[in-house]
């Protein structure tokens, strides 16, 4: 259980035992939006993908003496770190071997196997079946023209 310094925080089973009393302070710092950052070598193939086949909506975008840029919407943004023990069990999982670089980009979407269906129209590539993870989540690996590999995800509970 996290809680606010000033919080008492008591974790208590069903029959009302106290199993746990930590208090956990969090401090998020200063950072307000996480903003992923790809260099494509087609921006339109990949404003394709990302806008129209996976449905991210357009912020931004602007064009200065032929550079382009567009920023889109994708929703709640995490950071996850994995370290390379856990990368490679993420890809057997997915894939059946190790094959992501040390970027892979993930988004849970309400029909991974649909939006996979998409993507794979307007130009990706699936690298395996769908497949239902050890976390009860549908996971579909793709991978992009420009080498990125994108997981879709859609959790199941």
């Amino acid at each position: 259980m996290i809680s606010a310094p000033s919080g008492t925080p008591v974790l208590r089973s069903l029959a009302g035992i106290i199993l746990s009393a930590t208090v956990v302070s969090i401090h998020m710092g200063d950072v307000t939006e996480l903003r992923l950052v790809l260099t494509v070598p087609d921006f339109e193939a990949a404003l394709r993908l990302y806008r129209d086949a996976l449905g991210l909506e357009t912020l931004e975008a602007w064009e200065e003496d032929g550079a382009h840029i567009a920023i889109l919407e994708a929703g709640r943004a995490t950071l996850e770190l994995v370290d390379e023990r856990q990368a490679e069990a993420i890809d057997r999982i997915e894939v059946g071997k190790r094959v992501a670089g040390p970027v892979r980009v993930a988004f849970e979407v309400t029909n991974s196997e649909r939006t996979a269906e998409r993507l794979v129209a307007a130009g990706a590539e699936a690298l395996a079946e769908p497949v239902t993870t050890p976390w009860n989540d549908r996971n579909v690996r793709l991978r992009l023209p420009d080498g990125m590999q994108l997981t879709l995800f859609t959790g199941l509970d």
